[in-house]
């Protein structure tokens, strides 16, 4: 292990925070999270990749109660209290619209939003760089020295509802962001190893 850690660039104390002491929490502390940490990790989120430099994730943070109200409901039962209980939750969504942005984000192609006239091919572009995003915001939550738990375990159609139902946003990810609380972590279940993953061709 030691030689693997050495062989990368990224000092170790971030390598833990980022990777592998970082968990995903099933209970959350009271310390509140601060809009200036929600900007600062939407600020590192991104610069992630994406096709076309589509950028079409959109990001939802609930903190009223009134709106945390409204998401409950919708999630499943084995995620309802935590969600509940932490102090910020993320609802992560793919923007099919995301071609009326390309004009500033794709700038080099000035007509590049004439080439998503297809409303079914954009959401299914949307979705698979919005979920490639969606690694990322986990790795900005983690760098905020917060535990984030991403779920999907929830009604998606039902947020969708609930939250965007005049837009164009398909809701893929609920993440619970906040400081782990009393017993938050559930045992580290084992990772595949790299001969068991990985071809080298």
């Amino acid at each position: 292990m030691t030689a693997t850690l050495d062989a990368l660039e990224l000092e170790r104390s971030a390598q833990e925070l980022l990777f592998h002491e970082a968990r995903t929490a099933n209970t959350f502390s009271d310390e509140p999270v601060s809009d200036e940490q929600l900007r600062a990790i939407y600020d590192l989120v991104k610069w992630a990749p994406t096709s076309m430099n589509i950028q079409p994730l959109r990001v939802t943070f609930i903190r009223s109660e009134e709106a945390r109200a409204r998401l409950l409901p919708h999630m499943s039962e084995g995620n309802r209290a935590k969600t509940g209980t932490a102090p910020v939750v993320a609802i992560l969504s793919a923007d099919s619209d995301f071609h009326e942005h390309l004009h500033r984000t794709f700038p080099h192609v000035p007509n590049a939003k004439d080439r998503f006239p297809d409303a079914s091919k954009r959401q299914d572009m949307a979705k698979f760089n919005a979920l490639l995003q969606v690694g990322y915001f986990i790795l900005g939550v983690r760098a905020a020295g917060l535990a984030a738990g991403p779920m999907t375990g929830f009604d998606a159609e039902g947020v969708r509802q609930e939250f965007f139902a005049d837009g164009t946003q398909e809701p893929l990810v609920v993440v619970n962001i906040g400081k782990p609380g009393p017993d938050a972590w559930f045992p580290r279940l084992p990772r595949l190893d790299f001969d068991e993953a990985v071809e080298i061709v």
